[in-house]
């Protein structure tokens, strides 16, 4: 079934100066990218998106850190895509990530794992209503 899924290349990759290879492995593996754009996350948006960390002792800093610098965020559509996107990044943790995973080969802990991932279609459908709009999307 072919799905769509959001993958944010968080600050910490970004100043990494990995945005290329972090978007070629996803391309590699069949996914096409249907919408990409560089974006500095909000206070707003945050609090919707990370909703359920909202009262949570680590939200401040986790926001913190997102609105640091821009991310590159876009959409990836393919067959089982939320998946493979899993697949790819590997779990939150580096630590657990096996190797050859994008958070295993450029994450540092849970705060600074190099991408954000939607976690279900659910997920996937509001992160793309909360960064983009329909016309931004091919």
């Amino acid at each position: 079934m072919t799905q769509r899924t959001v993958v944010l290349i968080k600050p910490d990759g970004v100043e990494k100066h990995i945005v290329g290879e972090i978007i070629s492995r996803f391309e590699k593996a069949g996914l096409r990218v249907v919408a990409l754009k560089m974006v500095r996350l909000t206070q707003q948006i945050l609090d919707v998106w990370y909703a359920h960390h909202k009262d949570k002792p680590f939200f401040p800093s986790l926001s913190a850190a997102m609105m640091s610098t821009p991310v590159v965020a876009f959409i990836l559509e393919g067959d089982g895509a939320i998946q493979k996107v899993f697949d790819i990044c590997g779990p939150t943790d580096p630590a657990e990530a096996a190797p050859g995973t994008i958070r295993k080969d450029f994450g540092v802990d849970k705060p600074h794992n190099v991408v954000h991932r939607s976690d279900s279609a659910e997920a996937a459908q509001k992160e793309i209503g909360l960064l983009f709009t329909k016309e931004e999307l091919f």
